[in-house]
């Protein structure tokens, strides 16, 4: 008899292996919640329609179909404002956010977006920011003792191309939160002040739901003025293409949405 040949597998080899796994788990995952039709229809509505609040999603998939949910006499004093068979102009949706207001918190303004296919991504820097705090954090020694400890207190996490063997251990945890370095989100590279600068002056990433072609961003919040938000939402929408777009709408945490005029190139 020969002697048996053993193969040993390399890092590039078991990480294939890995993702080979995680897919076949993703797809049993995938199998299991199409069988529950009531949620997934629930959540394709949601989906194509864009317009409900966060909070609205999370009460809905509370409701078992006996306990229909009721919007408060501002909202619906708002809702007779907007005409939702018009596509407004974005100055003329973001007057009628601001003019509508309700909440008694400086409330963040969403940009829903119906894109034509799945798989839609790309890099934008809001002019303004999104009103929010980016925490940002370079890869160091520091921050790998932090990792190790499961903590992950930042948005963006950016390291330089040496760091990835340091980095390829944590892959399972930093993928699905979307902090994985990767060159395509311009988080690894040798430069990272200017990554660094560039991300705290308003660059986001996005790309559409992974299972349905739609996405979501934070461009702002209610106290920007008019101005900054048209720059804002102009900025992305050009940066999505309006081609790709097939409808868009604007709203804040708890108001209804406005459907915008997306004028095509």
């Amino acid at each position: 008899m020969g002697k048996t040949k053993t193969k040993v597998l390399g890092i590039d080899e078991v990480e294939q292996e890995q993702k080979e796994k995680a897919k076949k788990r993703n797809e049993l995952k995938k199998q299991e919640k199409e069988r529950e039709s009531a949620k997934t229809v629930q959540k394709v509505e949601q989906a194509e329609e864009a317009v409900e609040a966060k909070t609205e999603k999370q009460e809905k998939k509370k409701n078992t179909g006996s306990t229909v949910r009721t919007h408060g006499k501002k909202y619906l004093k708002m809702t007779k404002t907007i005409d939702k068979t018009k596509k407004y102009s974005v100055k003329e949706a973001i007057a009628l956010l601001k003019k509508g207001k309700f909440e008694a918190f400086d409330a963040t303004v969403e940009l829903h977006i119906n894109v034509k296919e799945m798989g839609l991504k790309g890099e934008v820097t809001l002019p303004h920011g999104t009103g929010k705090e980016v925490r940002i954090a370079v890869f160091t020694s520091e921050v790998e003792a932090q990792l190790t400890a499961g903590v992950f207190d930042f948005d963006v996490l950016i390291a330089r191309p040496s760091d990835m063997k340091s980095l390829v251990k944590f892959a399972k945890v930093l993928g699905p939160k979307g902090l994985m370095p990767s060159p395509k989100k311009g988080t690894l590279l040798d430069d990272v002040e200017s990554a660094r600068k560039k991300f705290a002056a308003g660059a986001v990433n996005f790309k559409s739901e992974p299972k349905f072609p739609i996405m979501h961003q934070v461009v702002g919040k209610i106290s920007f003025t008019e101005a900054q938000l048209m720059e804002n939402i102009e900025a992305f929408i050009a940066a999505v293409a309006p081609k790709n777009i097939d409808k868009a709408f604007v709203k804040t945490t708890m108001s209804p949405s406005v459907q915008l005029l997306i004028l095509q190139e």
